[in-house]
């Protein structure tokens, strides 16, 4: 038996540190804000423009795809994620 099979398990992390939901939604959040400034400020950046609202909707297409993929895992569904149930 090596080292690493007796090791003991770390505990979980708590419920409010491993929920991704703030994190993700605060992200898609600050985007939007940076957005809403560059278009106020300064409009005629539009490389700025553009990657901003491209920041915030990729954040709202990848929480869909994460809360997709959490009701598909507690559904338990075949194809969907494993361990997403816990979030």
């Amino acid at each position: 038996m090596s080292e690493r099979d007796s090791a003991p398990h770390p505990p979980p992390l708590p419920h409010r540190l491993a929920d991704p939901v703030p994190v993700v939604l605060g992200g898609t959040a600050l985007w939007f804000l940076g957005f809403l400034v560059v278009l106020l400020l300064d409009r005629s950046n539009s490389t700025l423009l553009w990657t901003t609202l491209s920041g915030g909707l990729l954040g709202i297409i990848g929480y869909g795809v994460f809360y997709w993929q959490r009701r598909a895992a507690r559904r338990g569904s075949r194809t969907a994620q494993q361990g997403l149930d816990d979030v």
